[in-house]
């Protein structure tokens, strides 16, 4: 059945697949954003709202109408380092949203969380999981989502990674022995269309992680093998870790921040991955490399 789906963050690095397969489905999609100018940036067919998404007004009246809401906006550096602005993008607009589809009579919530959430000393990762405890605690018929890194073209992780090492003969590497499960982002999207129509996920979180675990140092000489670049990766220990994400803080950027290294203090990984119990079967990301890294050969 057809449903009227509004999107925020419709216009990212997964909004953008998640939008386009939600239209092949033959839902009607308007996405929400900030600036007029993300139109260009959204799927074809996709209708579009511009406004202030911390307005309750705002959004009720993007709402209204609607089946469901899907609220994918998220950042992965904020100014300063406080937490206030990770407060802002996942609590702050999660307050917002739910208010608002309360007065539109909106039930439907599928949320973007992460793995981990609420866990451990990162300002992003406890946003995280307060903005969880508001989704849970709402009423709403609330579905949450909690990915390891996702994987895909543009990503923030291996074509990060290819721009750093680009022109560098290999890169000094603090966390490099922590582990991450990629996720191929159509495995996400997937995830959230399947979800969308299926009844059953209400009140369910789930993690979402790929078939194969990697360390950092992992990924990095992964990125560069799949290039054809000889690059080396140097780990460097806790300190000198902590002192290059504090250098990391004060470049353009924040190639990485004191939060990251944060972040790093803990595995990204999961024993219990949701994309099977959705009927999806996890992408190989390693075979994914060459078209994630086409753009940066």
């Amino acid at each position: 059945m057809s449903r009227r789906v509004v999107v925020l963050g419709g216009s990212g690095f997964v909004g953008r697949r998640l939008v386009a397969r939600l239209l092949a489905d033959g839902h009607r999609v308007c996405v929400l954003s900030r600036d007029a100018a993300t139109r260009g940036r959204a799927p074809a067919g996709a209708g579009h709202r511009a406004g202030d998404v911390y307005d309750t007004a705002f959004l009720g009246e993007a709402f209204a109408g609607a089946d469901a809401v899907v609220n994918l906006v998220g950042i992965l550096n904020e100014r300063g380092d406080d937490g206030s602005g990770f407060r802002k993008v996942y609590v702050e607009l999660a307050d917002a949203a739910i208010d608002a589809m309360r007065a539109a009579g909106v039930r439907r919530l599928l949320q973007m969380s992460a793995l981990h959430a609420g866990d451990g000393a990162s300002h992003y990762l406890r946003a995280r999981g307060e903005a969880e405890a508001r989704v849970a605690d709402s009423g709403l018929d609330w579905t949450l989502f909690r990915p390891s890194v996702i994987a895909g073209p543009g990503d923030g992780l291996f074509c990060r990674f290819a721009g750093l090492l680009r022109f560098a003969p290999g890169l000094p590497l603090g966390g490099a022995d922590v582990r991450f499960q990629p996720v191929w982002v159509g495995d996400v999207a997937e995830a959230f269309a399947r979800a969308l129509v299926d009844d059953a996920t209400i009140g369910q979180r789930y993690d979402l992680v790929g078939p194969e675990v990697m360390t950092l140092g992992g990924i990095v000489r992964l990125t560069a093998q799949t290039l054809g670049w000889r690059r080396f990766v140097l780990p460097l220990p806790g300190a000198l870790g902590r002192l290059q994400a504090e250098v990391g803080e004060h470049l353009p950027g924040k190639p990485i921040s004191r939060d990251n290294w944060r972040s790093l203090r803990q595995d990204s990984t999961s024993d219990d991955n949701g994309l099977p119990k959705l009927g999806i079967a996890p992408t190989d990301v390693r075979a994914k490399l060459p078209e994630i890294l086409g753009a940066a050969a």
